[in-house]
């Protein structure tokens, strides 16, 4: 009895320190976002740096709107594709669909940085300017695998029955799809295209790649900022993106657990 008490408090401990490690940092920049001062001396609790934030940071800003432009259309593009595909690989028979299926897992497996630099080496070949619209290529094309598994895991669980009814009713393929399949599948759909849109909004490897001259996402913008010291703006900014996270997070939580 003693032994698993042991092993309980044991664990329990490792819990506690990797929570720490893994949050600690966040509470701290939480904190300092609220510090009048620049440096790690508490100077008092101000609201300058989110003031700054809004008035004096126009490239931030511009770099926020392009990650926002670019992160909504890739997910709705790839939320489409996504689910037209996960629909076909699920009821579809065709020449080669197991081994499309295994290939839709490698960009799930396959480091970011050799998709950015394969992606990149395809533009140039293409002889393709980088910019916006090369981003948007990259992030739909890393964004179509999440949401087809995401589809597909839902539809492991969907009633065919429903879909032959419609058939018996007289429903054409169109409308079988339009007022039958997608309502079933809405929850599921609603949480692809959220999870694309977090890692669209969130990537920095792949993007680094593949931008040009004046097409700087967020995420690009933030690195190029710290490389000369975190300023007390980036500490604001970051706070912004935890909220703005941990909301697309619950959200798509919560939807999949509708699904």
């Amino acid at each position: 009895m003693s032994n698993k008490l042991d092993k309980r408090k044991t664990s329990f401990i490792i819990f506690i320190l990797a929570m720490v490690f893994f949050y600690l940092p966040l509470i701290v920049l939480i904190i300092y976002s609220f510090n009048d001062g620049k440096g790690m001396i508490w100077n008092g609790f101000s609201l300058r740096w989110y003031k700054e934030l809004f008035k004096h940071s126009n490239n931030i800003w511009k770099a926020f709107y392009y990650s926002i432009f670019i992160a909504l259309i890739s997910a709705f593009v790839s939320t489409v594709i996504g689910t037209l595909g996960a629909i076909a690989l699920k009821w579809f028979d065709f020449k080669g669909k197991k081994y499309l299926k295994n290939l839709s897992v490698l960009p799930l497996v396959v480091p970011d940085i050799i998709i950015g630099v394969s992606l990149l080496i395809m533009f140039a070949t293409l002889k393709f300017k980088l910019g916006i619209t090369t981003i948007f290529i990259a992030h739909t094309t890393f964004n179509i695998p999440y949401v087809l598994f995401i589809v597909l895991s839902r539809l492991d669980e969907f009633d065919y029955s429903i879909v032959e009814a419609a058939y018996d009713l007289g429903a054409t393929n169109r409308q079988t799809l339009t007022k039958v399949i997608i309502p079933m599948l809405l929850p599921a759909i609603i949480s692809a295209f959220l999870m694309a849109l977090t890692l669209s909004f969130d990537d920095f490897v792949i993007t680094f790649f593949v931008s040009g001259p004046g097409s700087s996402t967020l995420p690009l913008r933030i690195y190029s900022m710290i490389r000369l010291g975190v300023s007390p703006v980036v500490n604001a900014l970051s706070v912004i993106l935890i909220v703005i996270s941990i909301l697309l997070t619950l959200s798509t939580k919560k939807l999949q657990k509708i699904s």
